[in-house]
């Protein structure tokens, strides 16, 4: 890769703020990105994030200015009927680019639809059974469109469900809205947003343009047994189990229970020579747990420090 490098994420979200923030503690990176919320884009922009508003109805003010020496180009931003919204309205823009060496498009495992507990990898059929895995089937068609015919060096990364330090199952119980559902047979594949930071930089540290790579740790699990650990984390009580019939779900969360699938990760090891820092949830719930506490004795002692000025 080239010395002086920047980072430009369409969707400067929770995976894109931790690959971000490791990105710029290397030399030479700058790091700019877009967000929905003019709010958000003011405090990015205070911490040194070149922050920019985009959606349908902000379209970039000079995409060719804005974007000009991205070497690494992300996306992730929610696609709607038509796919993708950076593609839709910037894909000849970024074209025009002559820098860019690497292109990241963050989809996920819902690609695949309902496979009835059974395995899939990167080489398995899209069957998408839900809206949102349509949307993005779309887009990754979309973005890959731009490999084959324009040779955008585009790679597609199948995330399974991002959890971390402030978005896990531990704030879920805390805040009171956990519950463990059950539904026979059912399991979901997760992934840490640390684990995802390390795909991330082994692609853009060796790149293989057109190639998708499925992000998830090696242990698919039950929704239950994650609240029922995360519980004994925080030693709190054990919510009991509703069976799926009978829950009161939304249609949203009951939706995340219609497909039912193992994902493969082989390749993000075999090809990029990942070793995921947490290979299942109880190893990444509990590194969730360490990061509150150490940032909490960290602001215990500024306090101290404080009051003793």
């Amino acid at each position: 890769m080239s010395q002086a490098r920047k980072l430009f994420c369409f969707g400067y979200g929770y995976s894109c703020d931790y690959l971000g923030h490791t990105l710029s503690e290397q030399d030479g990176w700058t790091i700019a990105g877009t967000t929905r919320d003019a709010q958000k884009r003011d405090k990015l922009r205070e911490r040194g994030i070149d922050a920019y508003l985009f959606d349908y109805e902000h379209t970039l003010p000079d995409p060719l200015l804005v974007l000009k020496d991205t070497t690494h180009l992300l996306i992730s931003t929610p696609p709607g009927d038509e796919g993708d919204p950076a593609f839709l309205i910037h894909a000849q823009d970024i074209l025009r680019i002559p820098t860019i060496e690497w292109v990241g498009y963050l989809s996920t495992t819902g690609v695949y639809g309902d496979r009835s507990g059974g395995w899939v990898d990167e080489d398995s059929e899209l069957r998408p059974s839900s809206q949102r895995g349509s949307r993005r089937a779309k887009a990754e068609e979309q973005w890959l469109s731009l490999f084959k015919q324009n040779k955008l060096p585009v790679h597609i990364f199948r995330l399974a469900g991002i959890y971390g330090p402030g978005r896990s199952a531990l704030d879920s119980i805390r805040a009171g809205v956990s519950s463990r559902i059950e539904k026979q047979g059912h399991a979901f594949s997760r992934i840490h947003v640390e684990d995802i930071v390390q795909v991330l930089t082994a692609s853009m540290n060796t790149p293989n343009p057109g190639a998708a790579y499925n992000v998830c740790d090696d242990q698919a699990a039950p929704s239950h047994e994650v609240i029922a650990y995360a519980c004994e984390l925080l030693r709190r009580p054990v919510p009991p189990l509703t069976p799926f019939e009978t829950a009161d779900l939304s249609p949203m969360a009951r939706s995340f229970y219609a497909d039912n699938k193992r994902v493969r990760n082989d390749r993000i090891k075999n090809e990029l020579g990942v070793d995921l820092k947490y290979k299942n949830f109880e190893a990444g719930l509990k590194a969730c747990l360490d990061a509150e506490d150490y940032a909490l004795s960290i602001l215990k002692n500024v306090i101290v420090k404080n009051g003793n000025k």
